[in-house]
């Protein structure tokens, strides 16, 4: 039986919208896509939800992915605020969980600048019963060693547990340690398929 219902936060409870963010400077299509695979699409993008490296340390890794680009990449950057997109549902579908008695957490990859900068989409953390953000145990999924700290410190038992994420291998390793797993593709779409576990 599930007790505890635990979401990832990206593209889960917030969206993650950084071609809109990169697009609002006014830059073309073309930088857009040249930003986005400097920093978010890069493996260096997973040192910011990290929380080892300084912002700058980051900042200049980033630079190094496409060094034509720097100007674009600081000014972009200097607030990324926008990059995450506050949703509606959020504190809705959380409040109904805990109505019904479950236990909510998250789970996130998320770094110190985003949890600064984009504190308007996080409405919802409040509402929760807690949980783990990366950068704060300088651990990232599908690290297992995150989610069995997630475990451990809340007491849970895995097989009463399920985990809502949009990324595959977060689930698969979630699944791993015997997690329940949902790739979240929709809220309809997540909400039946926790109905189809018992969450009603």
């Amino acid at each position: 039986m599930i007790k505890t219902v635990i979401f990832d936060i990206g593209n889960v409870l917030t969206g993650f919208s950084w071609q809109q963010h990169f697009a609002s400077f006014g830059y073309p299509e073309e930088i857009v896509k040249r930003l986005g695979a400097a920093t978010v699409l890069s493996p260096q993008w997973n040192e910011y939800d990290l929380g080892i490296l300084s912002e700058e340390e980051i900042l200049n890794l980033f630079i190094q992915n496409d060094p034509a680009i720097e100007k674009e990449l600081r000014e972009s950057l200097a607030d990324a605020g926008g990059i995450l997109m506050r949703c509606d549902y959020a504190i809705p579908w959380i409040e109904e969980l805990k109505a019904k008695g479950y236990q909510t957490l998250f789970l996130s990859n998320f770094s110190e600048k985003a949890l600064r900068d984009c504190a308007h989409a996080m409405d919802f953390v409040p509402h929760l019963d807690g949980g783990i953000f990366s950068c704060k145990v300088q651990l990232t999924k599908p690290d297992p060693a995150i989610y069995s700290l997630l475990l451990n410190r809340y007491h849970l038992n895995p097989d009463e547990c399920v985990f809502i994420d949009d990324t595959l291998p977060n689930i698969t390793a979630a699944e791993a340690l015997g997690i329940h797993g949902i790739h979240f593709q929709s809220l309809a779409q997540a909400k039946a398929a926790l109905a189809g576990l018992g969450v009603a």
